[in-house]
């Protein structure tokens, strides 16, 4: 099945992804490990929130740790607009595509929409956020991996053609895909809105749940320097696969799991896709260099653990293609 041709013009004008709540069992624990660990700095904290941001980010914040009986899930997915009239143009959008829609209240945020994607994802636009004096010229306050701004998301479809075409509608844009060669269906492609490789990405299997979250990092030494601390500080049971390198984005990469599963990428090194006119790479499934160019092949569990949204259903994946998997 053939990608959708971009939209140029879509409803309404999305920049790119702004931030994650992800619902965790412990406040200080999370903490600890996302401030000592990745080195996110804290912006405001509660009994229950702890806002962060990333070195470079003027905005309030791009992870939120939300304390919850559900911990181990993803409340929402948030994206910002180019202005204000972006919001109910948002609005008016996902209705016509028989999305819920509703105005929520947000701390440090202005005027929030609320709604899903067509599998259920929720998602939140906003415009304006409290902005912060800049920090990346502060290097007494650099630590951990020195993560720069969150990068990406990616999530498990259920059905990653109809993903692809609903984000497609909306003014996401396919850099790189791989294709089922025996179907011609979608196992996997990545999206973007801000000139990088993917704001978000869609992987085949059980959906809809989040594969991972993605924080820009400067170099590959700050990978290595982060294995280095997390191997000595208690953590070495939290690396699941990495380092390495893609063949899809060129990126250097290791992946991590937090205190409560969720799935965290440090990346770097990936390429510029700002032209509208670029053409999508396409990749076989059975290509070994597609998800490592080098590096050991990725475990099981990069494949079959995620993390669910609330108030999602999840569905199984009809396309029953995999690629290769370490034993």
């Amino acid at each position: 099945m053939p990608i959708p041709a971009p939209n140029l013009y879509p409803d309404f004008n999305t920049i790119r992804l702004s931030h994650v709540c992800l619902n965790v069992s412990d406040l200080a624990t999370s903490r600890k490990f996302y401030t000592d660990i990745l080195g996110l700095q804290v912006s405001d904290e509660s009994d229950s929130h702890i806002y962060l941001r990333a070195m470079e980010e003027r905005g309030h914040h791009c992870v939120i740790l939300q304390k919850s009986d559900q911990p181990g899930t993803v409340e929402v997915m948030g994206f910002k607009t180019f202005d204000e009239d972006d919001l109910d143009k948002a609005e008016t959008y996902f209705r016509s595509k028989g999305r819920p829609t509703s105005w929520v209240e947000r701390p440090y945020q202005g005027r929030t929409l609320l709604t899903s994607d067509n599998m259920g994802i929720p998602l939140e636009f906003y415009h304006k956020m409290d902005r912060l004096e800049p920090i990346h010229q502060k290097y007494a306050l650099y630590r951990g991996v020195k993560p720069l701004r969150i990068d990406h998301f990616n999530c498990f479809s259920s059905n990653v053609d109809d993903s692809v075409a609903f984000y497609s509608d909306f003014g996401f844009r396919v850099t790189e895909y791989t294709e089922d060669d025996e179907s011609k269906r979608l196992w996997a492609a990545w999206m973007h809105r801000k000139g990088g490789v993917h704001d978000m990405a869609f992987t085949n299997g059980k959906g809809p749940r989040m594969h991972h979250v993605a924080f820009w990092v400067p170099t590959p030494l700050n990978i290595i320097d982060l294995l280095d601390l997390m191997s000595t500080t208690g953590y070495v049971d939290n690396i699941e696969r990495g380092p390495g390198r893609h063949g899809i984005s060129n990126a250097f990469f290791l992946y991590i799991l937090d205190p409560d599963g969720h799935r965290i990428e440090i990346y770097c090194s990936d390429y510029q896709t700002v032209d509208p006119d670029l053409e999508p790479i396409k990749w076989d499934l059975k290509d070994p260099q597609r998800q490592t160019l080098w590096g050991a092949a990725a475990p099981r569990s990069w494949f079959e653990h995620g993390t669910e949204f609330v108030g999602a259903e999840v569905k199984d994946s009809d396309l029953a293609a995999t690629p290769i998997i370490a034993p």
